[in-house]
């Protein structure tokens, strides 16, 4: 139950982080709320995940991005200029839950 509510606790953390440059650009809540909800699964899949075990430092990171990468394509078609930022905020927001996990023991 504990590692329930953390992942919880991470999920919220990294979603309203994501979200912030969001909120103040005033993009669409259909967009806002996509990004939040990506961010909140995403510990729950990275601490299940059973990949890459050795590395866990790059374990988050890696994993998030490649899950963005329909994203990314997607909004490439309308917007260039956000492939960069979406794909830096996957790695680091992703490597932030990762690293979370590792050392509170949730991985």
């Amino acid at each position: 139950m504990k590692n329930i509510l953390f992942t919880v606790l991470i999920g919220c953390i990294v979603g309203f982080i994501d979200i912030i440059p969001m909120l103040k650009m005033k993009l669409d809540r259909y967009a806002i709320s996509s990004a939040f909800t990506f961010y909140f699964i995403m510990p729950f899949i990275i601490f299940n995940i059973k990949l890459l075990e050795n590395i866990w430092w790059l374990k988050g990171g890696l994993i998030t991005l490649i899950l963005s990468l329909p994203t990314i394509i997607i909004i490439s078609k309308a917007d260039k200029k956000s492939i960069l930022p979406i794909a830096c905020m996957a790695v680091i927001l992703g490597s932030i839950i990762g690293v979370a996990g590792h050392y509170l023991n949730i991985m």
